[in-house]
Formats: C-alpha cells, structure tokens, sequence
C-alpha cells in the first residue's frame, strides 16, 4: 500500500530536535524514570531480567490491571500496542477493506486521515464548531457517517481543541454507530488530563460497537516507552493482534514493566495530579499571554490536555506563519492546516515556567509584527 506523508509528524520529527523551542508537543513534559522508581518500578531487580521477548499483545498481568479501569472487560477484550498510533493504526489495518467508508472528526490528529486512505477507503470529515463549543456540527456528521461507514473515529477529550464532549453529544454518536452499523473508535489518550472537575467519561460500555484506544503518552506523561492498548470486541482484538504479529509483534520488556507500575491505581492517580497541577498553573500563563494580544487570538480555553489551539486574526496561512515563526524564532509551533483546520495554530502548555514563557516570548514577536 503507499501511504501519504504524515505533515504534522514528519514537520516534529524534522525539526523537534533543532530548534531551540519545541512548542508542538503534546503532552505534559515527561517522567523520569527516577520518579517512576519512586512509584515502585524495581530497576535493581530488572537488571537480572534476560531481555528476551514479551508477551506479544501484552503480558497477562498487564492487562489485567487495564480490566480495572475498563468495567467489564477481560484480557480477551484488551491487546497491548506501542504507543496509541499504534494501536490507532491496528483497529484500521484489520478493519478496513477497500471501498468501505471511513469518517473522523475535524480539527483532529491526523494520523486517521492518512491510514484508512492509503487502505482504499472513502474518509470523510465533519466539523467541530469553534462557536459550538467544539461540539460537532450535526448536518456534517450525519453526512459523513453513513450505512458504508466501516469505522468512526474520534478523539475524546480532542487533540487539539482540548474539548470534551458533552454527554449527549456522546449519546448522539453512538446511537448513529448503531443505526449505521460503524465502529467507533474512541481515542482516550487525553482522559485524565482534566484541567478541573470530573474524569472524561469514557464511550467503553455505551455500545458494543465502541472500540476504546489510549496509553500512557499524555494524561500519565510518560511517551517514551510506547506502551498504549486498544479496547474493544474479543473477535475484533484477535484481528488486531494477528496484524500485530506482522507488524512490531509486540511491546518491548522493560516498557511492559513500567506499564505495571504506572497502571496501578495509586499510580495513576498520582500521574493525573501531576498532569492537572502542571496544566493548572500553566494555563493562567497562556490565559495572560492571549490576552495581551487585544483580540488578535481567539481560543477556547482547552478542558483537558496540555494544547492550545488558537485562532488569529490574519491571512497569513498557518503553514507560512508557522516556518516564519521557525525560521525567526527558532521556535517549534503546529500550524492548523496540519490538523484539518485553518487560521489556527497549536501551542504547547506542558512545559516548566521559564520555558513557556520565552517560547511565548519568541511566538509573540511574530504575531506583533502581523498586527
């Protein structure tokens, strides 16, 4: 199959590590693996494990912590992937088939734009509305999301909106996946990255035709070691693991072994504090940073996630302001043309003070100069 370039990823993978200000990243900024021995991980007793093969769709004790957190899964509903693209990229690879219909959301992560075209499928998009609330605007949906409709994918909380859904709007789409016989595919990546109030509410266990994916890359900060899992029907999770045994065959040692320490409940708990003290202060920082811009930048303040998606008031396009920014500032911004949407950027807000503050700094330098 060919497969068309992936901008958003190939634009951090290119330049992520060259500038001196990365502000296109997406999650709070990392553990380390100190911090993450202090929450039990035993590095002193993992240096005398032989680092053969794991478990290829996660080790059973793995997945048995991941049941807690769904109600009503078992090991048989979870396959265990590296990293939620992963897992993302398996639901489609076993699922899609030349011809079928494929619809997402936009502004979304774009990796399930991509994908299910190089597949052969007929994707379409609706649109989140800004003036809604990020909420989908319904004549799109309903357009998009059709009785040839393989799959429905959807991320909840957004990348890159930082919205949640409401309650009925949840309701909505899974009564249409009902009614049209779709897969949904609900990407919690951002569950637990809540700025204040509740836990997102998941789509696990509103229909059988929900498949959940997430991992431990945002609401637990800890990316690097690739572990995310997908959720779903057993028949469906045997068909992913098959393609997975084609693919990376399965998740490496000592990341399945962190995994077990982070998954536990206390450890988790004390990873989505972490995430929400983080977001908490740094969104009164960018609160006043928007602000000093006189209107020149609109958002929606994010509910959940360590990203800004701003809207500003200029022709420019994004791609153009963004390699200015780049090429000016050296500094690291995604433009919204990468996402499914123009006239916006997304900025990160999970980096420590003095950091954001001089990437603000550098940012605003160019959007000064377009007023």
């Amino acid at each position: 199959m060919r497969i068309e370039t992936f901008e958003m990823e190939r634009m951090q993978s290119t330049w992520e590590n060259i500038v001196e200000y990365d502000l296109s990243e997406s999650g709070v900024r990392p553990l380390s693996l100190r911090e993450l021995m202090a929450m039990g991980f035993d590095l002193e007793k993992f240096l005398d494990v032989p680092l053969g093969y794991s478990q290829s769709n996660g080790t059973l004790e793995l997945r048995e912590a991941l049941t807690q957190i769904y109600p009503g899964a078992t090991v048989d509903h979870i396959e265990v992937t590296n990293g939620t693209s992963e897992a993302n990229y398996l639901v489609a690879l076993s699922q899609i088939r030349a011809g079928d219909g494929f619809a997402l959301e936009t502004p979304n992560y774009m990796q399930l734009w991509g994908v299910p075209r190089s597949l052969g499928a007929d994707t379409r998009t609706f649109r989140l509305r800004l003036e809604h609330c990020w909420e989908p605007d319904w004549d799109d949906f309903d357009r998009a999301v059709t009785e040839k409709t393989r799959l429905l994918y959807v991320s909840n909380p957004n990348n890159p909106t930082g919205s949640v859904l409401s309650d009925n709007a949840m309701k909505r789409i899974v009564d249409r996946c009902e009614k049209t016989g779709t897969y949904l595919i609900a990407d919690e990546v951002y569950q637990g990255a809540e700025v204040a109030g509740d836990r997102t509410k998941s789509f696990w266990g509103m229909s059988d035709r929900v498949i959940v994916t997430s991992g431990l890359s945002k609401a637990w900060g800890i990316p690097g070691v690739r572990i995310g899992w997908i959720v779903g029907p057993k028949e469906l999770i045997a068909e992913c693991w098959a393609q997975h045994d084609y693919l990376t065959i399965g998740p490496n040692k000592l990341s399945d072994q962190i995994a077990k320490i982070a998954v536990q409940p206390e450890n988790r708990q004390k990873c989505y504090a972490r995430t929400r003290e983080v977001l908490n202060h740094n969104l009164g920082i960018a609160r006043e940073w928007i602000g000093s811009f006189g209107g020149f930048l609109e958002w929606r303040e994010p509910q959940a996630g360590a990203i800004a998606l701003v809207k500003y008031h200029s022709d420019i396009p994004s791609v153009e302001l963004c390699e200015r920014i780049r090429t000016r500032q050296s500094t690291l911004i995604v433009p919204g043309k990468q996402l499914g949407v123009e006239g916006f950027v997304r900025i990160w807000l999970g980096g420590r003070e003095a950091y954001l503050r001089e990437g603000f700094r550098r940012i605003g330098e160019e959007f000064r100069a377009l007023q």
